[in-house]
């Protein structure tokens, strides 16, 4: 929200306001939740997720609790794959977001088509009436071999790949589970091949974490937020820290 700047118990506000219970929480982190007590989490008590969609966003889960450490933890699309790399809309430059994320693939496609190169992207983009490349754009585009789709999903796995690896180096978890819409609508076998990219960059390569679509698919979030209304949930429950702007 344009002049936010720090906390706000908007939640405790809004129940004020309308009279019922609000309960706030950050989209990525209650569909990693939902995901840890209903999902591809289940059998775990640690994972990241990974939401790869029009941004990169993640969650934690450790000890079976959700980690949300000062309010920020999970944001992954903003660790720096690349020293003094490409923009990203956090003003900062070389975050994951910035290669990975899909606002930022369309952004990278717009100039590319505007130096000449080929790319039917964007007349799929026209005859579906759309005004933005969706997951499905970039779907199909990879279906069809276009030589651009092919190119920047390739350049995002690699950086997902390094970013995902080093994230689990650091946490050691048991499982990675990923979402989000790019990362539902391309499926398994590209969660095979995000495996693949980031064997290179693991620490301890032959004990690999396992990886995982996310079982409750385009849900995840919805059902998320559902159980957020849930006190009693554990995998709910921030062992430390609150959720912050």
């Amino acid at each position: 929200l344009p002049g936010w700047s720090g906390p706000y118990p908007l939640a405790e506000a809004l129940t004020k306001k309308i009279s019922v219970p609000v309960y706030l929480g950050n989209d990525v982190q209650v569909a990693v939740a939902a995901e840890a007590r209903l999902g591809a989490g289940r059998p775990y008590r640690s994972l990241l997720g990974v939401w790869w969609g029009t941004g990169v966003g993640g969650g934690i889960i450790l000890d079976g609790l959700r980690w949300t450490g000062r309010g920020a933890a999970g944001e992954i699309g903003h660790t720096v794959v690349r020293r003094g790399g490409a923009r990203c809309s956090c003003g900062r430059r070389g975050c994951l977001e910035a290669y990975a994320g899909r606002g930022a693939m369309e952004r990278k496609a717009r100039k590319a088509l505007e130096r000449g190169e080929k790319t039917r992207l964007f007349d799929w983009m026209a005859e579906q009436g759309k005004d933005r490349l969706t997951s499905g754009i970039w779907l199909k585009g990879l279906k069809h071999g276009d030589p651009l789709a092919v190119k920047l999903i390739e350049r995002a796995l690699r950086m997902l790949g390094a970013g995902v690896a080093s994230a689990v180096n650091l946490l050691d978890v048991e499982a990675v589970v990923i979402g989000g819409g790019l990362g539902t609508r391309l499926g398994q076998p590209y969660v095979d091949r995000l495996r693949v990219a980031m064997k290179p960059h693991l620490f301890v390569p032959q004990r690999p974490p396992d990886l995982h679509l996310a079982g409750l698919g385009e849900l995840s979030g919805a059902i998320g937020a559902a159980l957020l209304a849930e006190p009693a949930a554990e995998v709910l429950a921030p062992r430390h820290g609150t959720l912050n702007s």
